[in-house]
């Protein structure tokens, strides 16, 4: 509890700090203003938050994301009033698509201001709005505790929600504030009883799919899932992106869904019965002149077992059960497998076995790589036991602030950020928080020097006349961006690399340096 004797002299920011520790939150990624500076005051009225300071609410945001997914619990943000939510929005995006718990607490003016209509005042609950599942502004000191309670507890509705909470300065600095229980999380209500007989009938052979996300790619999901695959003969896939999934040697291998949509439609093409579990029906990323949104074959029978949001456990273990699988050993189970050593200039291939070589056990991988990276999942199934993290709202610069909140949860963990050099600039500021709390990441940049991704995609769209300013916009390189000169700037260790040999040996050296270390991939 607060070190304040009388509770009755507890202001609006204290009852705040000390309800989100009694409701299991400890953590919070902070970049204040003059309206929160009262909750930054309260930080060492009331004890127990570990506030970690960044330099951009992007960083904030993606943090959280990164925090949950690999806490399994929300974290806070605290942001200053609608602009500071507004540069954070990107990032709360890619947190709402991947299911994951975040608080944050937004500064607002003073309740007697907002009528003034200073340079700051702004609509931030329409703001807050698009990117959060909860939105609230409290209006008193007394509320402040109750409203922080339910803040929490809408965090943590399954698999994980957004919640924004407004604290006017005088509800944070007022007397009167009273610090609210925790409430109990909401319980997830269970999968598609009605469709279990279906989904059972569906998983018969190759022509059948099981696509997984979610919950379901946990290790001992997964295990079950390749019981499945072992006795029906359906295949395993996961959707292209995914939160969190458990990969290595010794666990069940589920490969994703391809992006590339001719290569997405080619995979899907013999499936005629498709049972989802925790994941979406296979849609495009985006739109493309003559080829379909809809990935699946036309006939394909889908059955949606479970959604993200349902028991996947139960609705597992049920299907397991109904195929009568429950004693069969899993198949797909990847073996250990050390591809041969690199040779020569960086290229994908060559960079993936560098890194099926260097992830060490129990790692945390990154992948904000985009087109350098396709070719690392499948080199990599056989690596130690690690786990997967990719960007499932879409939204670039998620990698290194993500990197910040998985390090921060898991700090006996080794976190590998593998990033392309457009995405990195997004959310570059991450490296200064990295070296300030001595956060154990290895970051390798691909400097490719251009948006490639982008590149493709004038085709893809059909653009086949693209010029010399149209290939300008997509260019990076006037004037060249250097990595490892901005690292060692925020006061993280660099080196820059241009062949395999060397990034498999910078990784190593990364990886046994404590502390954040960046590896500048020029290709």
């Amino acid at each position: 509890m607060s070190d304040q004797d009388d509770t009755d002299q507890m202001n609006g920011a204290d009852s705040l700090v000390q309800t989100l520790l009694d409701s299991g939150l400890d953590t919070c990624f902070t970049n204040p203003g003059t309206s929160e500076m009262h909750f930054v005051a309260a930080l060492d009225h009331v004890p127990g938050m570990r506030s970690i300071l960044v330099l951009q609410e992007g960083v904030a945001t993606g943090a959280a994301d990164g925090y949950y997914r690999m806490a399994g619990k929300p974290a806070c943000t605290l942001l200053h009033l609608g602009p500071g939510l507004a540069n954070g929005l990107s990032n709360l995006h890619n947190a709402k698509k991947a299911g994951s718990g975040v608080v944050n607490i937004v500064g607002e003016h003073a309740v007697t201001h907002i009528e003034l209509d200073a340079p700051l005042t702004s609509d931030i609950e329409g703001i807050a709005r698009p990117v959060s599942h909860w939105v609230h502004t409290s209006m008193s000191a007394a509320d402040v505790g109750a409203d922080a309670a339910r803040a929490v507890q809408a965090a943590n509705v399954a698999p994980g929600q957004v919640a924004t909470l407004m604290l006017p300065s005088d509800t944070a600095w007022n007397e009167g504030g009273a610090v609210a229980p925790a409430l109990e999380p909401a319980q997830r209500p269970a999968f598609d009883a009605a469709a279990l007989e279906e989904a059972v009938a569906a998983l018969s052979g190759p022509d059948s799919l099981l696509l997984l996300g979610g919950a379901a790619l946990s290790a001992e999901m997964l295990e079950i899932a390749g019981r499945i695959a072992a006795k029906t003969g359906c295949k395993l896939l996961s959707e292209w992106a995914n939160a969190r999934q458990e990969r290595g040697a010794g666990r069940v291998v589920v490969n994703r869904v391809p992006y590339p949509i001719d290569q997405a439609l080619e995979t899907l093409a013999p499936f005629k019965r498709i049972v989802l579990l925790g994941a979406r029906a296979p849609i495009g990323f985006f739109a493309y002149p003559n080829k379909p949104a809809i990935l699946t074959a036309e006939g394909t029978q889908i059955t949606n077992l479970c959604t993200t949001a349902q028991d996947i456990a139960g609705a597992l273990e049920a299907l397991c059960g109904g195929v009568g699988a429950a004693d069969t050993p899993p198949a797909h189970v990847a073996e250990a497998a050390t591809p041969d050593k690199p040779s020569g200039p960086l290229e994908p291939g060559g960079i993936a076995q560098a890194l099926a070589r260097t992830i060490p056990e129990d790692a945390i991988v990154i992948d904000e790589a985009i087109t350098t990276g396709r070719a690392f999942f499948p080199a990599t199934a056989g690596a130690p036991k690690h786990t997967w993290v990719n960007n499932c709202g879409g939204s670039i610069g998620y990698g290194m602030p993500v990197a910040i909140g998985a390090a921060v949860a898991c700090p006996d963990r080794k976190v590998m950020a593998l990033i392309g050099d457009g995405s990195a600039m997004y959310t570059v500021q991450a490296l200064w928080t990295m070296a300030r709390e001595g956060l154990d990441i290895t970051i390798v940049i691909f400097a490719n020097r251009v948006y490639k991704i982008l590149r493709g995609e004038l085709t893809n769209v059909g653009v086949s006349n693209a010029g010399p300013k149209a290939m300008d916009m997509l260019s990076l390189d006037q004037p060249t961006l250097e990595f490892a000169q901005m690292a060692k700037s925020m006061g993280v260790e660099a080196t820059q690399v241009t062949d395999c040999e060397a990034l498999e040996l910078a990784i190593e050296t990364g990886l046994a340096h404590k502390g954040p270390y960046l590896i500048e991939a020029v290709m």
